[in-house]
């Protein structure tokens, strides 16, 4: 017994017209991606590097009523400037405000911390302040823990202020303006 198939003419020229055009666009995709003469990415100058790994100033003053929780002792309605550190458990009250570096003669860098997590008494308030959130530390200790300090740092710019207080961490960016 004969075993007959029957293919029109017209399938077998289009499947190994398909085949070819397949075998051709690998190819020339293969040549394409293997191809040294492609242009090179231009690499970054260092500034460009040093603006990636220095992190950006995120200081944002508000002047307005701080929020319920770190209102106690204040006239409701007062406005005031503060600044809210990345977690939201800090609260700045800037009473010295912008903060200059160097202080102002007669005038200091007055911030009152508000903390809304809660307070192990007698711990103090751990800062290790970066200019522009990297290089070594400036270490400030407020005794007592969050509550009313001088912050006068050693030059203007943006420093972000790593704090540690009461078992709890956060950070906060603040803009020092040079006088």
């Amino acid at each position: 017994m004969a075993v007959i198939s029957f293919h029109p003419p017209f399938l077998g020229v289009r499947l190994m017209r398909s085949r070819h055009v397949m075998v051709a666009a690998t190819l020339l995709l293969s040549a394409a991606c293997m191809n040294d003469s492609s242009p090179t990415r231009p690499q970054p100058t260092q500034a460009a590097v040093d603006s990636v790994t220095t992190a950006p100033c995120e200081f944002r003053a508000v002047k307005g009523e701080p929020p319920s929780w770190a209102r106690t002792g204040f006239t409701p309605g007062v406005e005031m400037h503060y600044a809210s550190s990345s977690r939201g458990d800090m609260l700045a009250i800037l009473f010295g405000y912008p903060l200059y570096s160097p202080p102002l003669p007669g005038r200091g860098n007055k911030i009152l911390w508000r903390s809304r997590a809660p307070l192990i008494p007698s711990e103090p308030l751990r800062i290790e302040a970066r200019l522009n959130g990297v290089g070594a530390p400036t270490r400030i200790t407020v005794e007592g823990g969050p509550g009313p300090s001088a912050v006068d740092l050693p030059s203007p710019g943006c420093w972000r202020l790593d704090l540690a207080w009461s078992s709890h961490t956060d950070s906060i960016d603040l803009e020092f303006v040079s006088r």
